[in-house]
């Protein structure tokens, strides 16, 4: 394979790739923690979507079951 065809294989790579939807944030972060091995992040990364579940309840008519938790 010459060079020239090697750069229009990665450059079709690329053009594809381009065109393809951008993977959703908790696929993306899943894919970082699985690929990089940063299961201690796991923990973390729970507990933040746990508090912002509580944040969008609290306006809700769950707010009164909420409030006793604190």
């Amino acid at each position: 394979m010459t060079e020239n065809e090697s750069n229009n294989q990665n450059t079709g790579d690329f053009a594809s790739q381009a065109e393809q939807a951008p993977p959703e944030l908790l696929a993306e972060l899943w894919e970082f923690l699985r690929h990089n091995k940063k299961w201690w992040l796991t923990p973390i990364v729970l507990v933040l979507l746990l508090i912002g579940a509580l944040i969008m309840l609290a306006g809700t008519a769950a707010a009164p079951f909420i409030y006793p938790l604190f």
